[in-house]
Parts: structure tokens; sequence; C-alpha cells
């Protein structure tokens, strides 16, 4: 029994071995998908590290003293304009609008009856011995009454814009970048409790040489990289700060992006603006490349092989990079999917 299995397990490996796919020498060919390099007029650009920050950012206070009842945020989090931040109590303020809304209905009450006692007199002035006196007397409760009812009122309504500016809310969309308060806190009038910054107002301020400021136009859009998240996105210049720095005469850009969820302020940021005069470039896919050594590298076709080239980049152009190597001309196919995995001079089998 032990023979007959170990010539069919030799039978097997030969089968594996006559194999097809086994028979020809390495690997089957890799399969690809290529792209023709084009050519475009565009600048070299340089790399700088900026700063992420809020330009608007409100720093929320009460106008009230009074015990903190909730607070409805934490640091990080995202708001919406009009959602409550801080929440004071107002049980005392609740009784004080009590106790005035009935003041208001014994007033009302006391001015029907006064009106009613004034239009009496007034039509019994001069008849069955009512005096000028007595009518002016009764024509003056009448309007003090009336007086009173608007004090009261305005009493009433300063109270209601109280308890209405008990829940601080949010003055815009933004994210919270500090709580100073807690629930049990008494708080003054004045007293900071949350700093918002306005993620709609979201900006990176990043230096430049002065030598190329000459190469930048407000209006530009240039390639912008989050650097924790390596979240890539295209951000607009806005404007340059008036005053370059005294030591490095660096110029600050201003430079709008995209409203961002878990962003803090001061992160850093990579930004690609334009330090040259524009040429002519090779333009290939940034999925084209790969990394060795720290180097950028794409893989072309051959006579139906991988060749590995160097790529020396001079433009950041969102998904595309600009490179001046004189061997990458416009048209040569370079690989952008499969090359993670190629190597020089592996068979290659190009797909649609």
């Amino acid at each position: 029994m032990t023979g007959k299995y170990l010539f069919a397990a030799a039978a097997v490996v030969m089968l594996i071995i006559c194999h097809p796919a086994f028979a020809a020498d390495g690997p089957p060919p890799a399969k690809v998908k290529v792209a023709p390099v084009g050519q475009e007029e565009v600048a070299q650009t340089r790399t700088v590290i900026g700063v992420l920050y809020y330009e608007r950012i409100s720093n929320i206070s009460t106008e009230l003293a009074g015990l903190v009842e909730s607070v409805e945020v934490d640091q990080g989090d995202v708001v919406k304009k009009g959602d409550p931040l801080v929440i004071l109590n107002t049980e005392i303020l609740d009784q004080e609008i009590n106790f005035q809304q009935a003041k208001l209905k014994q007033i009302e009450l006391r001015i029907a009856n006064v009106e009613k006692n004034y239009k009496r007199l007034e039509r019994l002035y001069g008849k069955a011995g009512v005096s000028e006196r007595e009518r002016d007397n009764a024509l003056f409760e009448y309007e003090n009454a009336q007086i009173e009812k608007q004090a009261t009122q305005a009493t009433l309504q300063k109270l209601k814009i109280q308890k209405k500016r008990s829940v601080i809310s949010a003055p815009f969309n933004g994210i919270i970048l500090t709580k100073d308060v807690d629930s049990g806190s008494w708080v003054q009038p004045g007293r900071q409790l949350i700093s918002i910054g306005s993620s709609e107002d979201l900006y990176i301020r990043a230096p430049i040489s002065e030598s190329i400021l000459q190469y930048i136009e407000p209006g530009q859009q240039l390639p912008v990289t989050i650097t924790a998240f390596g979240k890539e996105l295209t951000g607009t210049l806005e404007d340059i700060d008036p005053v370059a720095d005294m030591k490095t005469k660096n110029v600050f850009l201003k430079i709008s992006i995209e409203p961002l969820d878990l962003v803090a302020q001061n992160m850093s940021a990579t930004v690609s603006v334009p330090a040259s005069a524009k040429r002519q470039l090779s333009i290939i896919n940034r999925a084209s490349l790969v990394k060795f050594q720290g180097k950028d590298f794409v893989y072309t076709v051959k006579e139906g092989k991988a060749a590995i080239l160097p790529v020396n980049i001079v433009a950041y152009l969102g998904d595309k990079v600009g490179v001046d190597n004189p061997y990458i001309v416009p048209g040569m196919p370079v690989v952008t999917e499969g090359n993670e995995r190629l190597r020089p001079d592996q068979p290659v089998m190009v797909g649609e």
C-alpha cells in the first residue's frame, strides 16, 4: 500500500511540473495598464510647509450671571449654527417671569376699571355735581395705569430676552476649539466659556521665499496635502501678507481650503507653489510613481517587459506630476496599474 501511495504522489508531482504554466521560464506575465505620457506648459513647483488656522474665531461668553445647568459640547465637536453650547439655570428667572405676568394681568384689570370710571365721569361732567377735579383725577388714574402696563410689559420682555440668552448657541458652523466651563459652575458676564472656529473660514498660512513671489498670483489653485491624514485637496490663493518676515524675508501666503472635520488649529500642511516661469514638461499620472530607496521611478514597457526609469519631479499638479527627464517623452507608455508588484525585466501583459 505504501508503494502505491508513493507512486501516485510522484505522478502528481510530475503532472504539476509538466503543466505549461510551470514549464515556462519564471512566473507568468504580469497584467498591467498603461497610459501615455503627456506634455504641458507648466511652472516648476516647490513644496513649502504651512499651518492651518481658523481666520474667524469667536470667544463665546455670557451676558448673564448664573449657574451653568449643562454644557452641550466638548472640545473638538463639530457644531452647526444655532446649536446649543451652554445652558444656564433659569429657575429664579422663570419665577420672576411668572410674577411679572401675574402683575400684568392685575394692571389690565385695573385699567379696565379706571377706564370705565373715567368714561362715566366724563359723561357726567358738568352734571350731577361731578367736578372737573374728579374727572381729572379719574383721567390721571387711567393714564397712570397705562404707563404702568407699558413698564411691566418692558420688564417682562427683558426677562424673556434674558431667558432666551440663557441658552448660548453657536454663532456659525464650526468646531469647538476650547471648552473653559462645566456644569455646576457659576459664571459672570464677559467670562469666556467656549472658543469656536468657523469651519467655513479655514486657511493655510504658508511661507515662501521672496525670490518666487513673482510667480504667485491671487486666485491660483494650489495642491495641498494635510500632513496628519495624507489628505490631498486643492486650495485657493486668496491673499499675500503685506509684511515679510524681518529675519528670513519670507512672505506668507493665505490659502483657503474646503471645510474639514477633525482638523486642529496649527496642524501642518504641505503646499506646492509655482517657483519658475512656465515651460514644457512631460506629464505623468501620479499613480505611475513607485518609490525605491526614497526616490521616484516609473515603469514603461519595452519588448513585452517592464523597464524601470528614474524621474525627476519638478511640478505637482493634483493627480499628475511634471518631470523634466529627457528620456520621458510624450506618448511613451507608463504603467499606471499593477506597477506596485513589478520587477525590472519582468514580462508584462498590457490590458485595456
